[in-house]
């Protein structure tokens, strides 16, 4: 649908769009939850949201259940792609893997997998190996797999980051909603081009350094206080840190490159910080105690602005700030003290404050 023709329509809600980065609260790895279908859950600004009880170390293992057939047993040899998700697989061994020379994908999300065993020969072929949601505690037995350029062990039980830096060509590395309290050895890591760590037990961005191709940096839903140790990710375009314990928005200077920032839901009360970040296109500081919009200046180039549920009182500032930018296209400006004053007037006020936007929170806007 065109420019035009999205001016053209009445206000209605807009439908939720599978490419839209996650909300705070949709840590699901490679899967991101559609940001506007969580548009409409009220939030409360002051709400402190807590990791994950520690306590769950203990929990006892899941009933195992013996393999009592051949999972693969119509599979052709040849296939080049293995997928069982949810099938309660417990042991790798069982699948008779080393029958499939041919294997460039394997996929066992949603399992019972304590420990990875993967035919060293496949070796050869597998580039993308996917086991999330399962329970493996350990990064072992990956040595042989120097191809691999996609990773994803979210939702497992892993606390120590090891016996990775041998893969080399690695691109994607997903370790979403772990045990993880400290970002380490991933030095050799050169060609990572995006990792994903949210929902782990971080208190620090460390390790960084040598992650020179890095592009998108996941951290959110973790402890981290302040934002630092990035500034030779120049090639850095997507930095997510929502709910964290973040009091103002600092080590951003060397992220020329940046084009969104999410920080929602952390303790911010000022936009200072992002006077060199002038390619940011997105930013989403939702659900932070900001009062005022000075800040914004160096960012012309800024097409998406989500701001709920912070203190926002005045639209006159509103316009003021965000007036002068000609590619804004969203703004998401709901649960403010300038909405709730006169919820009956706030859509057209700001109609008339951003008369560029096409979109006011989750609603198009009807154009004259």
């Amino acid at each position: 649908m065109s420019e035009q023709q999205n001016r053209d329509i009445p206000d209605t809600e807009i439908p939720p769009s599978p490419h839209r980065p996650r909300d705070s609260q949709g840590w699901d790895g490679k899967l991101r939850l559609d940001k506007m279908a969580l548009a409409h859950e009220p939030r409360d600004p002051h709400a402190q949201l807590v990791s994950d009880p520690e306590s769950d170390d203990e929990l006892p293992p899941p009933e195992q259940l013996p393999a009592d057939e051949d999972l693969l047993d119509d599979t052709p040899y040849d296939e080049d792609e293995i997928e069982l998700v949810h099938c309660k697989v417990s042991d790798m061994a069982s699948l008779r893997l080393d029958r499939f020379k041919h294997i460039k994908r394997l996929c066992l999300r949603q399992n019972r997998i304590e420990n990875i065993a993967i035919p060293p020969d496949a070796a050869a072929t597998l580039t993308d190996i996917d086991l999330y949601d399962n329970l493996i505690a350990h990064i072992k037995n990956l040595e042989p797999f120097t191809h691999l350029t996609s990773l994803d062990l979210s939702f497992n039980k892993i606390k120590h980051l090891k016996r990775l830096a041998h893969l080399t060509n690695l691109k994607d590395l997903y370790l979403v909603q772990n045990k993880i309290s400290k970002m380490e050895n991933l030095d050799g890591l050169s060609n990572l081009r995006q990792i994903e760590l949210g929902a782990n037990r971080l208190r620090e961005i460390e390790g960084l350094e040598t992650l020179t191709s890095l592009q998108e940096l996941w951290l959110g839903k973790n402890k981290i206080t302040e934002i630092k140790g990035l500034d030779t990710l120049t090639n850095l375009r997507i930095l997510s840190i929502q709910s964290n314990r973040l009091r103002s928005i600092t080590g951003l200077t060397h992220l020329t490159s940046l084009e969104e920032l999410y920080i929602s839901h952390n303790l911010l009360t000022t936009l200072s910080g992002l006077a060199t970040t002038t390619n940011l296109r997105i930013l989403d500081i939702s659900a932070n105690p900001i009062e005022h919009l000075s800040g914004l200046e160096a960012l012309p180039h800024l097409t998406e602005f989500w701001a709920s549920n912070c203190k926002l009182s005045d639209v006159s500032e509103v316009e003021c700030q965000l007036g002068d930018k000609e590619e804004l296209e969203t703004v998401y400006l709901e649960g403010n003290p300038l909405q709730r004053a006169q919820p009956a007037l706030y859509r057209n006020k700001i109609k008339l404050a951003l008369p560029r936007v096409v979109q006011i929170d989750a609603t198009y806007v009807k154009q004259m």
